[in-house]
């Protein structure tokens, strides 16, 4: 299986950048999106289904503003749009597809970038996910858990560690939160295959050229329960796709 993440920054604005004859070349088993911007019946996923897809979106009620979707090759056993807490659904952050031996999970983590007021609500969210996923994965197979994280848990993440120590995204609070997360049972799948390679981004401001000067962040994530490890035959970023300020990440599992 292999399974894609991107965080297209609105799917229609991806689309209209070929997206579709990307995804075609790529050929995902699973893709999962973020901030796609818009709901079903906003959106055309024909083109998505001409591939082979079958598509589950779960938009934000807020138009133009976060939501997640899922285009997998494969029916799921099960669907679960949401996560059961109003208050994170009504922002469309969470969606599950549960297969015979593996659950993707799809989340777009609040970035906190806006206000004093969303950094809290993205660190409340942080305890609360914890605490979500905790109870989850004792009754759905093992988790792969993608999406855009919206933070960085290492310096090797990020170009200049040492002027954001404070910024939102690479807080203390939230490299301890990264940190007891994968301590709790899940493996980073692009550490796991490229533990001490630098300068490996997923995200570029639109700002001052930073994409070709590869002054980034990485923000997009596919963590594998433990249990998972034996699977991991590869796992990497993908650069080269430029629909969105962000890039894919991928893993494959055997």
């Amino acid at each position: 299986m292999k399974i894609i993440s991107y965080n297209v920054n609105g799917l229609r604005s991806a689309l209209s950048k070929g997206l579709l004859d990307w995804v075609k070349e790529a050929n995902p088993d699973v893709l999962c999106l973020q901030e796609i911007k818009a709901g079903r019946e906003a959106l055309d996923v024909a083109g998505f289904e001409a591939l082979g897809y079958h598509a589950y979106l779960y938009p934000a009620q807020k138009p133009g503003y976060s939501g997640v979707a899922i285009f997998s090759k494969q029916v799921p056993r099960s669907v679960t749009m949401g996560c059961g807490r109003e208050l994170y659904d009504h922002e469309g952050r969470v969606l599950r597809l549960d297969f015979e031996d593996v659950s993707v999970l799809n989340v777009y983590m609040p970035s906190g970038t806006s206000s004093p007021e969303r950094q809290q609500f993205k660190l409340d969210w942080l305890a609360w996910f914890s605490t979500y996923i905790k109870a989850l994965r004792h009754t759905v197979p093992p988790l792969v858990i993608c999406g855009d994280f919206n933070c960085c848990p290492t310096p090797i993440d990020l170009h200049n560690p040492k002027a954001n120590q404070n910024s939102p995204g690479y807080t203390p609070a939230e490299r301890a939160w990264f940190a007891a997360f994968l301590a709790d049972g899940y493996t980073d799948s692009f550490r796991h295959h490229h533990p001490e390679t630098p300068h490996q981004y997923s995200w570029w401001s639109y700002r001052a050229g930073s994409r070709s000067r590869n002054v980034g962040w990485r923000l997009d994530y596919l963590l594998a329960d433990n249990a998972l490890q034996p699977r991991l035959a590869a796992a990497g970023l993908l650069p080269d796709a430029v629909h969105s300020d962000h890039c894919p990440a991928f893993v494959e599992l055997t």
